[in-house]
């Protein structure tokens, strides 16, 4: 039984080609802006509340622009969004790099363009959610979520290790038009992917569509228990946000870039042995203890005082982070219609973003209060405890079974019926 990812989606569609490919480079350039901004904001500020405020300052668009962005996935062509948006996404790294090239660079139009990123992504990130089971059949999901999350920790892994290095020596301005000139590289690769239009059954956008995603989120106990154990992860222990203050701490300036890049490393590891996810049909249960394991790893990396100690506890969390993913995934790909699949994806968009963005203010809150290493450890020890309290409170995501879950019978018995065009 072979442990590498399965290449069956990439054979089989080449729309899911183009899609991962355009993801792939995408993805390198924003986490060079990833790394590159909070280092801007820390130069400009001194301030690890002023790093952790991104996240305030991406909250609220990411809530409304999650729910609606959902709605429109599901009413509007789901090419045509992800298109716009991505498109949008260059001209803000355009912004920065501007902003970066001025004699006194200013602090605001940094929390301008995180504000306005975030607005972008969360109408882009339920239409493209959405579109994956449209262009994979539907066996193939779990494999095609692996083959995703491999994409996006190889822009993790080599965005961030190359971003510390740049903004080291070259500056943030080539950080920000590297990730301006990756955007208009993805613009090209989805321009030829087919149209995807609404469903004949989707509702128009509105908030009573809204509310009718929300309503069937809520009788599904084993999504909400997905969504609330990956808020719960992310808010509690996320330390994105202090880590420049961590290398510091460290007296390791130089390991800010591994830093970065150690979480979508270990998520890099997994998923290149992501073969054995395929065969796992209780995913709520990988789902929680993934998430628990992840919690532990983030305490033991605040309490280690040696910085390449760090880096691999943090490469461990990230490898449960993306088992966590993954079978997160696998669930919500195959157990929810079509119709309601965009609002649902604006749902699980707020299930894994709300976390880390509010998880940015905690961490730099509690850093300023404790400490950045006490901020780091007593997090990861909370996130522990709070999901095994949601795992005694949820027995339908521990009890899922994609073999025998109905809503999963359901939607493989309409799939075989009316197959994907590929």
């Amino acid at each position: 039984m072979s442990v590498l990812p399965d290449l069956a989606p990439w054979r089989a569609s080449v729309d899911f080609r183009r899609l991962w490919a355009s993801g792939l480079i995408s993805n390198f350039g924003t986490f060079l802006t990833f790394v590159a901004l909070p280092v801007q904001i820390k130069d400009l500020t001194g301030s690890a509340a002023a790093v952790g405020a991104v996240g305030a300052v991406e909250l609220l668009p990411l809530i409304l622009f999650g729910l609606y962005g959902g709605a429109l996935a599901d009413a509007l062509d789901k090419r045509l969004l992800i298109l716009w948006t991505e498109a949008g996404q260059g001209l803000l790294s355009a912004a920065l790099l501007l902003n970066a090239l001025l004699p006194h660079p200013a602090v605001w139009p940094l929390y301008a363009v995180a504000a306005l990123s975030s607005a972008l992504g969360s109408v882009q990130r339920p239409a493209l959610d959405s579109l994956w089971p449209r262009i994979v059949a539907h066996d193939d999901l779990p494999a095609a979520a692996a083959l995703n999350s491999f994409r996006w920790t190889v822009g993790g892994v080599a965005g961030p290790a190359v971003a510390g290095l740049v903004v080291a020596y070259a500056g943030l301005g080539w950080a920000y038009g590297a990730d301006l000139v990756t955007f208009a590289v993805s613009v090209v690769l989805i321009l030829p992917i087919a149209a995807s239009p609404a469903s004949h059954e989707a509702a128009k956008p509105s908030l009573r569509s809204i509310a009718e995603g929300a309503r069937y989120a809520w009788s599904r106990k084993e999504l909400l228990g997905t969504y609330a154990v990956d808020l719960a992860a992310m808010f509690l222990a996320m330390p994105l946000a202090v880590l420049p203050f961590l290398a510091d701490e460290l007296d390791a300036k130089w390991s800010l870039g591994l830093m970065y890049a150690s979480i979508p490393a270990g998520s890099l590891l997994v998923s290149v042995v992501s073969g054995w996810t395929s065969r796992v049909r209780r995913h709520g249960r990988m789902v929680v203890l993934s998430a628990a394991l992840w919690g532990l790893a983030i305490a033991a990396a605040g309490a280690a005082g040696n910085v390449w100690l760090v880096l691999l506890l943090l490469a461990v969390a990230g490898g449960c982070d993306m088992v966590s993913g993954i079978f997160r995934g696998a669930m919500w790909n195959q157990t929810i219609p079509d119709e309601l699949r965009g609002r649902l994806a604006g749902i699980e968009l707020l299930s894994y973003s709300v976390g880390p963005t509010l998880g940015q203010v905690r961490a730099g809150g509690m850093a300023g209060w404790l400490g950045v290493r006490a901020s780091v450890g007593v997090g990861g020890l909370l996130c522990a405890g709070t999901v095994g309290l949601l795992a005694l409170c949820l027995p339908a995501l521990m009890s899922y079974d994609a073999r025998t879950n109905e809503h999963a019978v359901r939607l493989r018995a309409r799939r075989t019926a009316a197959p994907t065009q590929l």
